[in-house]
């Protein structure tokens, strides 16, 4: 078997794009300091990048595609689940798990070439736990 380099560049491109993208995102869990942050929401993005990308690769079909991204969508959801936390007072954890799955949604879009999807979703993700924070203490 022979190493094809160009390969090699182009799934490496998808995975810092996902990494880039998810950064800002645990930048702002970390600095929140929530269960989540620098680390978890790069490699959510990276991991759901590099599961689509295989599944292009080695799937033949969008039935066997669909199948991954539902694989992907279910194991998302079952990670961001763990960062809620219910009390007494109440339940937290909500906005850093919806950001979990966004996150894994933006690997996604990069693995299948939508980088307008991808952009917005960072966009949207870090605009929201930004403002959001803010509007809500006001509130």
């Amino acid at each position: 078997m022979q190493i094809e380099w160009t390969q090699i560049l182009s799934h490496l491109y998808h995975l810092l794009i996902a990494f880039v993208l998810a950064l800002p995102i645990g930048l702002n869990r970390e600095r929140n300091v929530q269960s989540a942050g620098l680390r978890t929401f790069p490699l959510v993005a990276v991991g759901a990048c590099a599961y689509m990308i295989t599944g292009i690769y080695v799937l033949a079909d969008n039935e066997a595609h669909a199948r991954v991204l539902y694989g992907i969508i279910t194991g998302i959801g079952f990670i961001g689940g763990g960062a809620i936390l219910k009390s007494k007072g109440g339940v937290t954890g909500t906005a850093t798990a919806a950001s979990i799955w966004n996150t894994g949604a933006i690997g996604v879009a990069v693995a299948w070439d939508r980088y307008e999807i991808a952009i917005l979703l960072s966009l949207l993700n870090f605009i929201t736990l930004s403002i959001g924070k803010r509007l809500k203490e006001d509130l």
